[in-house]
């Protein structure tokens, strides 16, 4: 995939996840695609993509924004810079306005998302919502788990420290 392509999908794929229009939205991607979010966690194959985003994300979330500055792409693996921005409709924080930053990577095949992670600050959400501490707690612990359970992150704690021998 070409910058100029990938651009386009980035584009046509925040349009899609504005609309809260779920099938739309899982079109991007591949039939055996994975969508790591790091609210919802994972959800592999379009038809749980597609739930995620119209029956999870626009079920807790209005006025939603997505866009995406600076992409990358290098063949199949691409990477952008996004701002979002949503009004929570949970009871608990209705009406609390929620904007955040955060970093995206793609594995594209044949035109499509095959995979997509997220590096988002939830914190900062969760401050702008008025999450209680102790619940804040709770879930920094859960993606703290996420983050230890990874295949990559096993990988690179069995590595070891390289040393300055290795780097050159």
């Amino acid at each position: 995939m070409n910058a100029d392509e990938f651009a386009r999908l980035l584009r046509d794929f925040t349009l899609a996840a504005e609309s809260g229009d779920g099938a739309r939205f899982a079109n991007h991607f591949t039939d055996d695609a994975i969508y790591y979010d790091y609210i919802y966690g994972p959800h592999r194959g379009r038809a749980d993509i597609a739930h995620m985003m119209q029956h999870l994300f626009h079920r807790d979330a209005t006025d939603y924004r997505w866009e995406m500055f600076d992409p990358v792409c290098s063949g199949d693996m691409g990477y952008a810079w996004s701002l979002s921005s949503f009004t929570s409709t949970i009871p608990q924080f209705k009406g609390r306005r929620v904007v955040i930053d955060g970093m995206s990577r793609f594995i594209v095949r044949d035109g499509l998302i095959a995979e997509y992670r997220e590096s988002v600050n939830g914190g900062v959400a969760m401050a702008q919502l008025g999450v209680e501490p102790e619940r804040m707690t709770k879930v920094f612990k859960r993606w703290s788990g996420w983050l230890e359970e990874r295949p990559e992150t096993v990988a690179y704690l069995a590595r070891g420290r390289a040393s300055a021998k290795d780097s050159s």
